[in-house]
């Protein structure tokens, strides 16, 4: 039996912040929080949004709010750096408040941002631990397909422990998190069985804004 079916689904340059203004006393885009205080304080149930580049404030002014709500500034910055990540490509990211914490992860496509897998939450783990059975979900889930595409992580320590096969965590077992660590010793097995069949790549931050898989909590 594959990770995959042993596993839940629940279904370097500084940045100059822009401002959009859906829905304000004068809807647009304003390069400076003054200007947009202006149009939003005050009004009810004004719509804005802050985002890392002109460029991204006016391709999200030509969409809806609701498109970005929840999103990191950030959020879709790679579409206008001058070296982009490789397409297609698949993005995992983990979510994890407090180490340890209640621990969740996901993996998206990195073009649409559509959603590929979600797991979690589960109790008392680690972002590491989450990044780790990621990117370990995405490889199994390409294979499972037949298709080997480029997977990112923001994580260096997940990518290194992918690479060696081992999750080399501090973490203690506990009652509380033993399905997690179920998790991690069916994750170990699979890549002792089938490696790293593709590609693994670490996500530029700094170039391309937050990793579209990011789940918006920061």
């Amino acid at each position: 039996m594959t990770f995959l079916r042993k596993i839940r689904y629940n279904c370097l340059m500084p940045t100059q912040k822009t401002y959009v203004v859906w829905k304000g006393r004068k809807p647009g885009i304003y390069t400076t929080w003054e200007e947009c205080s202006a149009q939003v304080t005050g009004y009810p149930q004004a719509e804005y949004k802050s985002f890392g580049s002109l460029q991204a404030a006016q391709a999200a002014f030509g969409n809806r709010y609701e498109e970005y709500l929840g999103k990191p500034s950030t959020h879709q910055q790679w579409l206008f750096a001058p070296t982009k990540p490789l397409l297609p490509s698949i993005c995992v990211d983990a979510a994890c408040p407090g180490s340890p914490g209640p621990l969740e992860y996901r993996g998206v496509d990195t073009a649409s941002g559509r959603q590929l897998f979600r797991l979690g939450p589960y109790p008392d783990g680690t972002n590491n631990i989450g990044e780790f059975l990621g990117i370990v979900h995405a490889l199994a889930s390409l294979q499972e397909q037949g298709k080997e595409i480029p997977v990112y992580s923001d994580s260096e320590t997940a990518l290194a422990w992918v690479k060696t096969g081992r999750c080399r965590t501090r973490l203690g077992q506990t009652g509380r998190n033993a399905a997690l660590f179920d998790l991690i010793a069916r994750a170990e097995a699979w890549l002792g069985a089938n490696g790293v069949p593709g590609p693994l790549l670490k996500w530029d931050t700094a170039a391309w804004g937050e990793n579209p898989a990011d789940f918006g909590r920061k």
